[in-house]
């Protein structure tokens, strides 16, 4: 019995749960991180050239604004997960606590940011894939298959960042509700 006493007193469960916390936070941003960074380096890597009735078609990412959005976001998302998993751990190894309140805004941003690059993608990419016969666009994803398919994976990476970021969002929030409560009681 003494020796669990002795334990409990040298790492009390206030300072377990916050390393789970930070190891957690850190973790889910390194994963973030990882996402959007393939999925920028998957949709700018995406390019094809077909010949229809004698003449050459590409397709590239730069030729639609919605897939440069994507990427840039995504590429912007990155950076960000970068910086704040640095600055949270540098945070913790300094023994002060990090405003979550910030971090909850920070996570918000950069969650809608990657969420606003995925709708426009995903909208293009539909009428990529299926055509609009009310506005006679064709389908291309018929002839450009492997470009199709290339910025399919890209947009379903960011779809998984933009789900890990939504953990790291509720996470903050209610990290940054528990802090706020602890100061008005």
């Amino acid at each position: 019995m003494a020796t669990i006493e002795v334990k409990l007193q040298a790492n009390p469960p206030v300072m377990k749960s916050q390393k789970l916390l930070l190891g957690a936070q850190i973790c889910l941003r390194t994963f973030a991180m990882a996402t959007t960074l393939a999925a920028t380096w998957i949709i700018i890597t995406s390019k094809q050239s077909t010949e229809i009735v004698g003449i050459t078609f590409d397709a590239r990412y730069s030729y639609s604004s919605a897939f440069k959005f994507l990427a840039f976001a995504n590429a912007v998302v990155s950076a960000c997960c970068l910086v704040s998993s640095l600055l949270v751990f540098l945070l913790h190894l300094q023994g002060s606590n990090p405003n979550h309140y910030f971090l909850f805004l920070h996570d918000l941003f950069i969650m809608c940011l990657v969420l606003a690059g995925c709708a426009a993608a995903t909208a293009i990419g539909f009428v990529g894939r299926y055509g609009n016969s009310h506005t006679g666009w064709s389908p291309i994803c018929d002839h450009f298959d492997k470009f199709c398919h290339r910025v399919s994976i890209s947009v379903i990476l960011s779809y998984l960042s933009l789900i890990i970021l939504l953990m790291l969002t509720v996470g903050s929030a209610i990290n940054s509700r528990q802090i706020r409560s602890r100061k008005c009681v």
